[in-house]
């Protein structure tokens, strides 16, 4: 009976204390938020007016104009061209980081590079304002001559305007949100950190979890932070199909933002760090999502 009722008063302060603080954090939200200005979307604009500008430069177009950046949804633009033109990855890249890096809203972005003919991906890459975490495949190869479209997506701010009596009008749903979100997080920390310092075999791959790397045949190869958490999802269910919902989910879920072609991009970089072993590979299962094989 005493355990039972130490149990009730528990959960009752856990309730209490997880209400009290996002009680305080909408507060100061409330008082704090800075809004996203018409300036600051329109100072975006023209950022990214700026790198298409620069991309036609580099590309040795001096006449021809940049079209008006196409707005596709809150976080997305796309710069497109009157003519044709060829770019060096390499330079689009450095152009892109070192002009958006001023983006007043955001300095994390994918840029991916559409041929407006087939509408295929000829190139892209991640920008973050945590170096580590950016994805800039080959730079080498130049482009042949084509419609190119750049698309750009930021990651959103997580917070959008907010006026009015509307953010006191939603505390009692919030703090229930709160409380919920805040076990849920918990428990799923606890799960995903318990074994983290662990060294997972595959085949004859040994995975340091803690230190992000892959030895094959006595040979270290580092993994980013994203990489890891990714091969670790495979490597707990080996030769089992994994849903691609459930490893967006997963990965990016919690950082705010979902982009599919991000799954890919890591997915592909994977297999090219596991294919010194070609017993392990993760392949394709249509219509579902991914599996890492490993055969014995």
């Amino acid at each position: 009976m005493v355990d039972s009722r130490n149990l009730i008063s528990g959960k009752r302060k856990y309730l209490l204390v997880s209400i009290t603080l996002l009680f305080i954090a909408v507060i100061s939200v409330a008082f704090c938020l800075a809004d996203v200005s018409d300036f600051d979307l329109a100072r975006r604009e023209v950022l990214l007016r700026r790198v298409g500008h620069e991309v036609l430069l580099q590309s040795g177009d001096s006449t021809s104009r940049v079209l008006p950046v196409k707005k596709i949804s809150a976080d997305e633009y796309q710069i497109s061209f009157e003519n044709k033109l060829t770019f060096q990855p390499a330079l689009m890249v450095n152009t892109a980081s070192r002009l958006l890096a001023n983006d007043p809203i955001s300095k994390d972005f994918v840029v991916n590079v559409f041929n407006q003919g087939t509408n295929d991906v000829v190139y892209g890459f991640a920008i973050s304002k945590n170096k580590q975490d950016d994805i800039v495949s080959c730079k080498g190869r130049n482009q042949p001559r084509a419609n190119y479209v750049i698309d750009v997506k930021f990651k959103p701010t997580g917070i959008t305007v907010i006026k009015n009596g509307y953010v006191l009008a939603g505390f009692p749903f919030l703090a229930f949100v709160g409380f919920v979100l805040f076990r849920s997080v918990k428990l799923k920390n606890t799960i995903t950190n318990a074994p983290a310092d662990e060294i997972l075999t595959l085949g004859a791959v040994a995975f340091d979890t803690r230190n992000r790397k892959l030895i094959i045949d006595g040979q270290a190869t580092d993994l980013t932070g994203t990489e890891t958490r990714l091969l670790r999802i495979f490597a707990i269910s080996p030769n089992c199909t994994i849903e691609r919902n459930r490893l967006q989910k997963e990965i990016w879920e919690d950082e705010g933002v979902i982009v599919g072609r991000s799954l890919d991009m890591f997915i592909s970089k994977l297999r090219k760090k596991l294919d010194p072993d070609p017993n392990i590979n993760i392949v394709v299962v249509r219509g579902k999502g991914y599996k890492l094989e490993v055969s014995v």
